[in-house]
């Protein structure tokens, strides 16, 4: 065992080769915890690009388990979230019964985190049209209630560049419109927005579920660690159990 890992090592599947997201995740995961990466090439973002990169995931995921892997991630929610609530549920166990090895997806993790800080009703922000109809028709399967989320639509590869700032904005305009909401959604892992996490649920009053630091909340509770961390919001400050 390495030493750098003696925590466990999770094993990630990333749905394109952009940079950014694993290493805003490794900065804030405890030490001790080894991360391992494969990537996928999506580049259009399109409805059938992500439709047809289930069979890719599944090539890593059979590689992750033969490499021994404590846990394993596949990323990326439209994939996965196209196959519905129940569908991807049904996946995923199968996977975890086929390698024996325990996984999540990034759907399911948004699921746990919103349940874990008790959201019921949310508005929130992807970063393109078609992906944003993707988790509300996802995140309404599984049982919540969308009072309004809007994209901030870019190119796919322009992901990265939308601003902290920019998504502040963007979510204080959705709390206007619908300010019975009990939580706030920031959906997208390309963004690099981690920092506006805990000013929104200090300026609005309301939980935030982003997916990079629900990422790591999970990972932490997969894995039996028990380390929180403030400055990242509520979630992880707190590290509340998986529901």
């Amino acid at each position: 065992m390495n030493f750098t890992m003696w925590r466990g090592v999770v094993g990630i599947v990333h749905p394109t080769r952009r940079p950014g997201a694993v290493e805003s995740l490794i900065r804030i995961l405890p030490d001790g915890i080894g991360v391992s990466n494969l990537h996928l090439n999506v580049r259009e973002g399109s409805k059938k690009e992500f439709q047809s990169a289930i069979d890719a995931y599944e090539k890593n995921v059979a590689e992750f388990a033969e490499d021994g892997v404590d846990l394993i991630h596949p990323m990326g929610a439209p994939p996965f979230m196209l196959l519905g609530f129940k569908g991807e549920a049904r996946v995923i166990a199968g996977w975890e019964k086929k390698y024996k090895v325990p996984m999540f997806t990034s759907g399911q993790n948004h699921v746990r985190a919103m349940k874990a800080l008790g959201i019921r009703k949310f508005i929130g922000a992807s970063y393109s049209a078609v992906q944003n109809k993707i988790v509300v028709d996802y995140m309404t399967e599984a049982g919540f209630e969308v009072a309004s989320m809007e994209p901030i639509d870019v190119p796919f590869d322009q992901a990265s560049h939308i601003s902290p700032e920019m998504l502040y904005t963007h979510i204080k305009k959705l709390h206007r419109r619908s300010p019975k909401a009990d939580g706030i959604y920031i959906q997208g892992s390309a963004w690099r927005v981690e920092r506006v996490v805990e000013l929104l649920e200090q300026d609005l009053g309301l939980p935030v579920v982003h997916a990079n630091i629900a990422r790591a909340w999970e990972v932490q509770k997969r894995l039996c660690v028990n380390q929180p961390l403030k400055g990242f919001g509520r979630l992880y400050a707190e590290l509340p159990p998986l529901p």
